[in-house]
């Protein structure tokens, strides 16, 4: 006989509760092998990957694309005895759904049981015997419309298109199975040959008042609680401070044309990595963390350094890993391979936890400066601003010279005004003139 067994959501990160499934990678009567990727799932931090741990056929997904399960809930079952003796088809094995029913838990947040019924519950059915091997999926479903508004079903890459290509994708029908949305639907859409999947009152959208809702989940609802923790628990001061950085962008000019930075993408952010660090030695408080429930302190002898990055995802913060012992070469080629995987959506929940201090890059966006706010488990912020051509003053004389605002915000309870101040003097010292670098 077959032997069932049911695939739960796992705990990918600490402390994770709930993730949304992005994509199967499989579907009912598929083959899998141990270890092989199954299924796509997007955590408060990242999106993830899940192996299955055994080999087997596949008869049942419980879960469609773009629904949010908890933690153990079980999203997929496997036959891993295909081979077993007289083994029918899942669908007409009556023994094996009471067992199912009992041990799956209630799904929650997006899509509503009845979907979920609809595709488990045979008891009621007239069984129509087929041979294990000619298991078919199920008809694909519409896309699911959680909490009262249209959840467009697309890969992050396919999202990350359609935002640079203006497309709506409230506004597509998906042509792929379970109405997931493609490329090809987006390109589509761009060229204006795409039909409306949806009603604009079915999409979200209210035309009485033209809003649009889109529910709070994945990095968006991650963020939001981290932000306000901060907020409401740390103190924050913010401190300013405006530099000529004009030999800094000469010094960078010269390091393009060396042999040594041949095809190394050197930035103001790689300065600033490294003024950070090298800062961070001279004031280690900057780089301290408030432990309130030891009510100690923690000085941290190493600087794993975070970099704020906008991606299709949403705002995370992957972490350069013991940036202190990097040259400023290492530095610019562990920036690129940072933000290189930022962007693709593959930052890992390990390559976002456990930072020391963080920068912040508003520049990007042309904008001069911010009042950034402290990511959870750390201590300060940098925040570097745009630079840009302005009158400054240069032994008695108006000159044109490059020009760049900083801000640092710091947890009151851990740095004072003294030391805050002394850290981003430091920083920009080292920004304004880098031969400042020696003398550290």
């Amino acid at each position: 006989m077959p032997t069932y067994k049911q695939f739960p959501l796992a705990d990918t990160a600490e402390g994770l509760t709930e993730a949304d499934i992005l994509s199967w990678h499989v579907k009912p009567g598929d083959t899998v092998t141990v270890n092989q990727i199954v299924v796509e799932i997007e955590t408060a931090k990242a999106a993830v990957e899940l192996p299955i741990p055994w080999a087997g056929v596949v008869t049942e997904l419980h879960v469609e694309p773009g629904q949010t399960v908890e933690v153990g809930t079980p999203i997929l079952t496997i036959d891993v005895d295909p081979g077993g003796a007289s083994a029918p088809a899942p669908a007409a094995a009556p023994a094996a759904a009471p067992v199912e029913e009992e041990e799956m838990k209630p799904l929650v947040g997006y899509g509503s049981k009845a979907v979920v019924t609809q595709r488990r519950a045979r008891k009621g059915a007239a069984p129509t015997p087929a041979p294990a091997a000619a298991v078919v999926a199920p008809p694909a479903p519409a896309p699911v419309a959680p909490r009262g508004g249209y959840v467009p079903l697309a890969k992050p890459p396919v999202r990350k298109l359609a935002k640079d290509l203006g497309v709506d994708l409230h506004a597509l029908t998906g042509t792929a199975s379970g109405g997931v949305i493609t490329r090809d639907d987006v390109e589509r859409a761009a060229n204006g040959s795409a039909a409306p999947a949806v009603s604009t009152v079915d999409a979200g959208y209210d035309p009485g008042t033209r809003e649009r809702r889109v529910p709070i989940k994945g990095v968006r609802k991650m963020t939001a609680a981290a932000m306000v923790q901060s907020a409401y628990t740390a103190p924050h001061v913010t401190e300013f401070l405006t530099i000529d950085v004009t030999p800094m962008m000469e010094f960078r000019e010269k390091l393009k044309k060396s042999r040594e930075f041949a095809g190394v993408k050197v930035t103001p952010l790689t300065f600033a990595a490294k003024a950070v660090c090298l800062a961070a030695k001279r004031t280690p408080d900057i780089n301290a963390v408030w432990d309130e429930a030891a009510q100690e302190i923690v000085f941290k002898d190493y600087v794993h350094l975070g970099i704020a990055a906008a991606t299709p995802r949403g705002l995370i913060v992957p972490k350069v890993r013991d940036a202190d012992s990097m040259s400023l070469k290492e530095l610019a080629q562990a920036l690129t391979a940072l933000t290189d995987v930022a962007r693709e959506g593959k930052t890992s929940p390990a390559d976002m936890a456990n930072g020391t201090i963080t920068i912040t890059n508003v520049g990007v966006f042309g904008v001069d400066t911010g009042t950034p706010i402290i990511n959870p488990g750390e201590s300060a912020i940098l925040c570097l601003g745009a630079i840009k051509d302005q009158p400054w003053v240069v032994d008695g004389e108006i000159k044109v010279r490059k020009v760049l605002q900083l801000s640092l915000s710091f947890d009151h309870r851990v740095v004072d005004g003294q030391q805050g101040s002394e850290f981003l003097a430091d920083v920009g010292a080292l920004l304004a003139d880098p031969a400042m670098a020696m003398t550290y």
